[in-house]
C-alpha cells in the first residue's frame, strides 16, 4: 500500500496584479502617485478635526476615526504589494499570511460598524434635533468607536480562529496581491464545504444586514428631511447623501467578494484593488469636498502652519 507523503505549507506565492514587469512597474508608479496625494490628506482631515474648536462635534469626531480606520486599513495589504512589483519571487508566509488576514477583517469590521454609528448620530441629529446635545455625549461617541472596534475584532478573531486550523499540504499559489478568505481556504487540503458557509455567515450575511440596514434607515432620513426645505435641513440631508454615497462605495466591493461562492472570477483582483486601496483612502475625501466647514477649517490650518514656519 502506498503512502502519499504531504509537506505542510509554510509559506504562500501570490501570484499578484500581472506577471509582466513594464505593467508592474507602472501599477507601482501609479499607486505611490495615489498615496502620496491621498495618504497627507486623510492625515490633514484628522489634524483639522483635533485642532479646529469649530469642529467639536459628533460628527466630525467620527469622521476623524474613519479617517485614522482606513489611513490603518491601507497599511495592511499596499506596502506589501508596492513592494512585490519588484521582487522576483512574491512570497509571504504562513504566519503573516494569517496576520494580514487578521488586520484586514479587523479594520474592515470596525469600519462597517464605525459607519452604523454614523448612521445613528444622523439619526439623533434629525429626529431628536432638541436632545442631541445631551445624547450624543463625548463619553457616548468614544463608546460607539470602542463598541466599532470590539466588533470589527470579534468579527476578524472568528474567520482566524477557523483558519489557523486548516491544513495546508499541496498548492499554495494564491491568484491575488494578498491574502484573504476565500483564495486561502481554497488551499486548505480538507473538505471546506461547512466552513465556507460559516465565513458566509460570519462575513457576507453580515455585510447584506447592515448595508440594507443603513440604507433603510439613510432613506427614511431623506424622506422626513424632504418635508422640510429650510437651510439646516438642506445641509443635513446633503450630509446623508454623503453618508449613502460611502456606504454604496464600501459595501459594494464588499458584497462582490464575500456574498458569493469562494470562486474565480475575472474581476476579482481590479474589485479587491478597490477595496482595498483606493476607495478606503478616498472615503474622508468624498466626505470632505461635500463640507464647506471642513474645508474652511483644512485651508485655516494650512494657512497658520505657512504662517507659523515663516515667522
Amino acid at each position: 500500500m502506498k503512502t502519499e507523503n504531504k509537506t505542510e505549507v509554510t509559506e504562500f506565492v501570490l501570484l499578484g496584479l500581472s506577471q509582466t514587469q513594464e505593467v508592474q512597474h507602472l501599477l507601482f508608479f501609479l499607486f505611490l502617485l495615489f498615496y502620496v496625494i491621498v495618504l497627507p490628506a486623510n492625515i490633514l482631515i484628522i489634524l483639522t478635526v483635533r485642532g479646529d474648536p469649530q469642529l467639536d462635534s459628533p460628527m466630525y469626531f467620527f469622521l476623524a476615526n474613519l479617517a485614522f480606520l482606513d489611513i490603518c486599513y491601507c497599511s495592511v495589504t499596499p506596502p506589501k504589494m508596492l513592494a512585490d512589483f519588484f521582487s522576483q519571487q512574491k512570497t509571504i508566509s504562513s504566519r503573516s499570511c494569517i496576520a494580514q488576514l487578521f488586520f484586514l477583517h479587523f479594520l474592515g469590521g470596525a469600519e462597517v460598524f464605525l459607519l452604523i454609528a454614523m448612521a445613528f448620530d444622523r439619526y439623533v441629529a434629525i429626529c431628536k434635533p432638541l436632545h442631541y446635545a445631551t445624547l450624543m455625549k463625548k463619553m457616548l461617541c468614544w463608546i460607539l468607536v470602542g463598541t466599532s472596534w470590539a466588533g470589527g475584532f470579534i468579527h476578524s478573531i472568528i474567520q482566524v480562529a477557523f483558519i489557523v486550523h486548516l491544513p495546508f499540504c499541496g498548492p499554495n499559489e494564491l491568484d491575488n496581491f494578498f491574502c484573504d478568505v476565500p483564495q486561502v481556504i481554497k488551499l486548505a487540503c480538507t473538505n471546506t464545504y461547512v466552513l465556507e458557509w460559516i465565513m458566509f455567515v460570519n462575513s457576507g450575511l453580515v455585510i447584506i444586514i447592515c448595508f440594507i440596514l443603513l440604507l433603510i434607515s439613510y432613506g427614511i432620513l431623506l424622506i422626513r428631511l424632504k418635508r422640510d426645505i429650510s437651510r439646516g435641513k438642506s445641509k443635513a440631508a446633503s450630509t446623508c447623501t454623503t453618508h449613502i454615497i460611502i456606504v454604496f462605495v464600501m459595501f459594494g466591493p464588499a458584497i462582490y467578494i464575500y456574498c458569493r461562492p469562494f470562486c474565480s472570477l475575472p474581476l476579482d483582483k481590479l474589485v479587491a484593488v478597490f477595496h482595498t486601496v483606493i476607495f478606503p483612502l478616498m472615503n474622508p475625501m468624498i466626505y470632505t469636498l461635500r463640507n464647506r466647514e471642513i474645508l474652511s477649517a483644512m485651508k485655516r490650518l494650512l494657512v497658520q502652519s505657512f504662517l507659523g514656519r515663516g515667522k
